[in-house]
This record gives C-alpha cells, sequence and structure tokens, in this order.
C-alpha cells in the first residue's frame, strides 16, 4: 500500500525527548524528597501525556497529596528546558524532505501539551508538517481517534490515502480507532518485541525506509 497522507506521533518517532523529560521530572520530584527516576524508567512511562508521566513517576500516583504541586512544577521547568538535549532522530530531516519534495501532507497528533508540541514543530520542522495537533481540553488524547480525524478534516485528506506512524501500543491503538493503517518505527520508546505483542504488522528500522510507502505518483 501506499500514502499520500502521513501522520506522525511526535516524541519517540520524530523526536528523541526522553532526557529533556528524565531531567525535568526528577527536579520535581527532587523539590518534594522522592528519588530520581532512570532514563529507562521514563522511557517505559512515556506514550499516554505528561499527567500519566508524573502520576507513573509519583509515589501513590494521582493519591499523593503533592500530585498536582508536582505535576506544576514539572510544566514550568520543562516549558524552560524543552530542547536542552531533544533532537529529532537521526535521517528524521531527510525522511520528511523526501516527503514533502513529493508533495506529502505531513500531521503530528501528540499526547504532548498542545503549546510545547507547537514549540517542538516550530523550532525542528518549521516548513516541513502542515498541522500538528497536541493534548488541550476540547479534544481527548489518544488513543482515541480525535486528533487524527481533526488532522483529515482540517487538510481535507482521505482515510485511504493516508498512514498513522508511531512508536508504541497507544499509536497502534490511534491507527485502529481511526480506521487507518499503522507504521510502526523500531528506533522510539517501546522494543520491537513489545510493538510485535502489541499488534504491530509493519515495523521499520530506519526513517529512510518510510518514503517506500509513499505514493510516488502523487499529484
Amino acid at each position: 500500500m501506499k500514502y499520500k497522507n502521513f501522520i506522525f506521533d511526535l516524541d519517540g518517532t520524530l523526536l528523541d525527548t526522553v532526557t529533556d523529560l528524565q531531567n525535568s521530572i526528577n527536579y520535581a520530584l527532587s523539590l518534594y524528597g522522592y528519588g530520581k527516576k532512570s532514563y529507562d524508567e521514563v522511557r517505559s512511562f512515556l506514550g499516554n501525556g505528561i499527567r500519566r508521566l508524573v502520576e507513573l513517576s509519583v509515589p501513590n500516583g494521582v493519591d499523593n497529596k503533592n500530585f498536582d504541586h508536582i505535576l506544576q512544577e514539572f510544566m514550568t521547568y520543562y516549558n524552560n528546558h524543552l530542547i536542552d538535549c531533544t533532537l529529532p532522530y537521526e535521517n528524521i530531516i531527510a525522511m520528511l524532505d523526501i516527503l514533502k519534495k513529493n508533495k506529502c501532507k505531513i500531521a503530528i497528533v501528540s499526547n504532548k501539551a498542545d503549546a510545547f508540541v507547537k514549540n517542538l514543530v516550530d523550532t525542528f520542522f518549521r516548513g516541513y508538517v502542515d498541522i500538528s495537533i497536541g493534548q488541550n481540553e476540547k479534544i481527548r488524547q489518544k488513543p482515541h481517534n480525535d486528533m487524527v480525524e481533526y488532522a483529515l478534516r482540517n487538510l481535507n485528506i482521505a482515510k485511504n490515502d493516508s498512514v498513522y506512524l508511531g512508536d508504541s501500543e497507544v499509536d497502534i491503538e490511534t491507527a485502529k480507532n481511526s480506521g487507518l493503517d499503522c507504521i510502526c518505527v523500531s528506533w522510539g520508546f517501546r522494543s520491537r518485541e513489545q510493538l510485535l505483542n502489541s499488534g504491530a504488522k509493519i515495523i521499520v528500522d530506519s526513517p529512510l525506509q518510510i518514503p517506500n510507502y509513499m505514493d510516488v505518483n502523487n499529484d
């Protein structure tokens, strides 16, 4: 199957954001005397948004009396350290360049807060992305299909010409709920084995494999 439109997850698919997220959650935890989380722990917590990351990092989760304060401290710190270490994965820009030169539509849908998504897209992907959508109060987060449907509607693109790309079980479920084919990436926050166990049908090992799924007759 070939596609004209590519709808991407952000963290773990296009951007390696783990270190900045780890530093931010550990800063917030340290203010209340809680132990630090390792890189691998934080990596495994990602996929369902920042609130879920904090919930899994804090003892007793949302029942912790300091939960809301820790969440706010995280948000403030992360806002100021959003791109300290974050970078696109190798060959992501080259891949996006190929898609764009072939007139493909490119969307990003993320469970990260919308303001953070817009900032990151403007920093790293300006000129490549036709629409980006992050978590906000007006739209349900993934794996609900709301973000994908919003992108499809606003870009006036058809589902049968579109594919969803991501790195986690949340993305596989999002694609399913949206009625889209799914391409999973092996360089993100979940292992190949985890992706297969979650129902992945197609897994790519390099961003430069993604244009192989492009409709080269795109008009």
